[in-house]
């Protein structure tokens, strides 16, 4: 008893007694917020030169002589810019985005690509990037 009348006694002097030292967490938070946010997709080449190509051959059905050449360089660039368009929203996905107030006051977001089960109000502790329950 001699001995540990001394190390609780330090313990006391730096914060706080030994029992609670164990309960502070300084990556922990509350969640506030958790949203569904839609993420534009990308376009690449191949959607602009698809639609370019069946753009070009619409155009290139409708009238004779330079009125031809005119249509068919109209359709292509239209249906370019069409097929860019219609690549990015079929590569468009949902992420959910989680709002944490850290204990410190710091609000962090954090994205994942599955709705996580986690709502406003509970408890979290944050650890490279990932969120996990704690308890209160």
């Amino acid at each position: 008893m001699n001995r540990l009348l001394p190390i609780l006694a330090a313990a006391l002097l730096a914060g706080g007694s030994p029992a609670f030292a164990a309960e502070r967490c300084g990556n922990c938070g509350q969640v506030t917020d958790v949203r569904e946010v839609k993420v534009e997709g990308e376009g690449s080449a191949l959607g602009a030169v698809a639609g370019g190509v069946a753009g070009g051959l619409l155009g290139n059905q409708i009238g004779k002589g330079s009125g031809k050449t005119v249509a068919t360089v109209a359709g292509a660039a239209g249906g370019a810019y069409a097929g860019y368009q219609v690549e990015k929203k079929i590569r468009e996905k949902t992420e959910y985005q989680v709002s944490v107030r850290m204990d410190s006051g710091e609000v962090r977001q954090i994205r994942y690509a599955e709705k996580p089960a986690l709502l406003a109000g509970d408890r979290v502790k944050v650890d490279n990037g990932v969120l996990t329950r704690v308890a209160r």
